[in-house]
Order: structure tokens, then sequence, then C-alpha cells
């Protein structure tokens, strides 16, 4: 019987401790479940990542990124993922998701644009004429042209209307190394497994190790567009609150910084 109450008094003793855990894991995941989660195109990742910082910084509460292809995310989000925002580097896919009534349409917006460019490895500092017929599949040779897989990435969409349009698809379709998104083609070039590519200007001024050989026509290819939204049923305090922030004046000094046109 002592035995039976020693080990009885053990056991209540550490009840508060066991409650006190639960309270505080209660708290966390209270917490946790009032961060934003911002599903973008993998081109906004610099510049989210530092208005994030930013906001952080003046008080906001916190911010969780998911960056890809903007049609990997458009998908993932039909599927049920608890994302809050998507930023998307095309309209097509902010479409997607309105014609299924997964964004709350009064709030989508599009105030960036970009520009495409054909890259080079840093240690090849040629420049390219980009015009109707230029010979860019006798460039490429035996390599590859990274760029995002124009099946359902924004960039090799956008890459395959402008080559389309200067006349050289046929050409270079073969040679295409299609990536998932456009962080991936990058890389490709920056490694030197590519001799070209084809990204958004904001990538390539977004590290050292590539250069631009060209810029494509503004004319070849429909208009770099991101729009932003906040998604159906998220439209909660905090997320208009970093909504609001990310379209906001501040914002904009960031993108443009980065490279991106602000309309």
């Amino acid at each position: 019987m002592l035995r039976f109450r020693a080990r009885f008094r053990a056991r209540f003793r550490r009840i508060p401790h066991t409650v006190a855990a639960l309270a505080l894991a209660s708290a966390a995941a209270a917490a946790a479940a009032q961060d934003v989660t911002v599903f973008a195109a993998a081109s906004l990742t610099n510049a989210l990542e530092e208005i994030a910082k930013i906001y952080r910084e003046k008080g906001g509460g916190g911010v969780k990124f998911s960056f890809t292809s903007s049609s990997t995310l458009a998908k993932q989000i039909e599927s049920g993922a608890p994302a809050d925002i998507f930023a998307s580097a095309d309209e097509e896919w902010m479409d997607y998701l309105a014609q299924r009534n997964l964004i709350e349409a009064s709030t989508r917006s599009s105030r960036l644009g970009n520009a495409l460019v054909l890259i080079t490895p840093a240690s090849d500092k040629r420049t390219v004429d980009i015009k109707p017929g230029f010979d860019l599949a006798g460039m490429i040779g035996s390599g590859k042209l990274a760029t995002g897989d124009p099946a359902h990435v924004p960039v090799g969409r956008y890459a395959q209307q402008a080559l389309t349009k200067l006349g050289i698809w046929d050409a270079v379709a073969p040679k295409i190394a299609r990536t998932d998104n456009v962080r991936a083609a990058l890389l490709l070039v920056e490694r030197g497994e590519a001799p070209f590519g084809i990204v958004y200007a904001t990538d390539a001024a977004a590290t050292g190790k590539v250069s631009i050989a060209g810029a494509f026509p503004p004319d070849s290819h429909p208009p770099v567009s991101y729009p932003f939204a906040i998604l159906a049923k998220r439209n909660r305090p905090e997320v208009r609150k970093f909504f609001e922030f990310l379209t906001g004046t501040e914002a904009q000094a960031v993108y443009r910084k980065a490279g991106f046109s602000v309309k």
C-alpha cells in the first residue's frame, strides 16, 4: 500500500508539468495557425522573402512560403493545399483557379511585370542579336536550351511564344531542357550544364553566375504579368494585412530593386 501511495503521489506531481507542456503545445499550434501561407512563383523568391523580412521587422505576423512553378502550385491549391495567398507568374494559372471559384475574385491584382532574356554561363560573355530567324539552334549545337516546360510552366510558355513569333521554334524545340520551374532552368546554366537558358530578367539579376546574352523583344510574347490574389475562404484579418503589404508602397520598392516593372 505504501508503495502504491508513493507511486500515486509521484504521478500526481507530474500532472502540472504535463498540463503545462500541453498548454505550451496548444499555444504554439495556435500561433502557427495564424501564420500566413503564400504559394508563389519561383521567380518571386528573393523579392517576397525580403518583403516578409521587412513585414516581420515592422511587427507583422509570421509568413511561410512555398516557391515553385505557378502550375504546380495551382494544382496543389485545387487539391486542397492550405494556402492563403497565390502569386502567379502568368494570368492563365490565376484564371484556372478563378474558374474553379478558388480565389477571392475581388482581391485579384496584377501589378508586376518582367522581361524575358537569353542567358549564358557567366564565363561566356557573348551577346546575341535576338531577331526573326536568328540561329539559336546553331549556337546551341549539341547542348541544351534550359527553360521551363512549355506544357505548363509560365516561363516556358513565354519562351515558346517568343521563339514561335521569331520563326525558330521548330528548330529549337528538340534542344530544350524542360525544367519544373524557372529557377531550375537558371541553375542548369549557372552550373554550365546548358550553354543557354531563357529566364526572366529578375532571375538573371539575382545571381552572378550567368550573363545576359540578349533580351527578347517585348512584342515577341504576351506581357509577363504577375497576378496576386487571396484564396477562397482564406480572407482572415492577418491574411488581408499581409496581402495589403505585398501590394503597398514599401513592397513596390523591393520589386523595383529586384528588377520587376511595377504597374
